[in-house]
Order: C-alpha cells, then structure tokens, then sequence
C-alpha cells in the first residue's frame, strides 16, 4: 500500500497550493517530508519556518545539528533520515566509527567542548532522562539558553521528519 498521497496541483486547496509553493519557494524543491505535511497546510509552512531556520540561521553546527538528527532518528527508526544523514555526517567530518556510536548508543567523546556539551545533552534528552542542576548548568554555560532551545526543537523537527517517513513508508532510496 502506498502510504504516501501526493496532492495533484489540480486538486490541492488554496491554502495546500500556497504552502506548496512557499516550501518549494524555500527549499528549491518539496521535500519528501512535506509531502506527507501538505495535506495539513498550516504543520507544513510551521515545519518549513523551523526547518529552514535550522538548517540556515541556527546558532548550533553543522556537526551538532547532523549528530542531533542521528541520534533521533536512531531512537524512531527513521532508516530514511538516517540514510540521508550519514552522509551528511560524512560530510560534516565525522567517521564511520563516530556515527557508529551515534547510532549504537556508545559514548561519543569529542574534542570540542561545545560539541561535547551538545551531544552531551542531545543523547541524554533523546534517552529520556531529565538534566540534573549540575549538568542543566553546564549545557547553559556552553551552548547558551538558544543553544539549548535549538537542540530541543531540533530534536523535536527531526522526530516529526523520522517518524512522517517511518509510518508512511517512504522507501531509502526517495532521499532529498
């Protein structure tokens, strides 16, 4: 069964025929998950401001942002996402063996304390555990309290991205 419904320009709303436009507008295409968002119009211009926003305006780093994506999509299965962004961790300079334990829940130890701070806190969210005063400290100390918002909606955006193509069984290969 395809789970995936495109909307035919002929058929889409207004309001669906002017997110389409606005997300293609923004991304120089639609990507896959928006295909998926399309039918609620509103979730698909919200998600396209914070995807963009993160993936162009963010105060965190591309290592940062590919290592959050990693973990996320791991804990939901996402094997789309992750097919996309082990190579753009590969990219960002990670090695097979850093995305390794990104992927397999080992203890990643990084030579930059602000990347330590974020992984830190990322890995320690996307396994449920709440921040002790010590450690909350810490992540504010480092990433500051936008870092620490960014690392939240990050986490967030890419649960929402991982688990549209997991339940709507979007093939590896559609990559964006």
């Amino acid at each position: 069964m395809n789970r995936l419904l495109d909307i035919a320009p002929e058929d889409r709303t207004p309001a669906q025929a002017e997110a389409f436009e606005r997300v293609a507008a923004g991304r120089g295409k639609v990507p896959t998950p928006y295909r998926v968002w399309i039918h609620s119009p509103d979730i698909a211009l919200g998600m396209e401001q914070i995807g963009t926003y993160l993936n162009t305006r963010s105060h965190l780093s591309r290592r940062e942002i590919e290592m959050g994506i990693l973990l996320i999509a791991t804990h939901w299965g996402g094997e789309y996402v992750l097919n996309n962004h082990i190579r753009a961790a590969r990219k960002a300079g990670f090695d097979d063996a850093a995305i390794e334990a990104l992927r397999s829940g080992e203890r990643l130890t990084l030579a930059d304390a602000h990347e330590q701070a974020f992984y830190d806190f990322a890995a320690a969210t996307v396994a449920g555990a709440k921040p002790s005063d010590e450690d909350y400290a810490r992540y504010e100390r480092m990433l500051g309290r936008a870092g620490i918002a960014e690392t939240l909606v990050l986490l967030g955006y890419y649960s929402a991205v991982s688990l549209s193509m997991k339940i709507h069984d979007v093939p590896l290969l559609a990559g964006d």
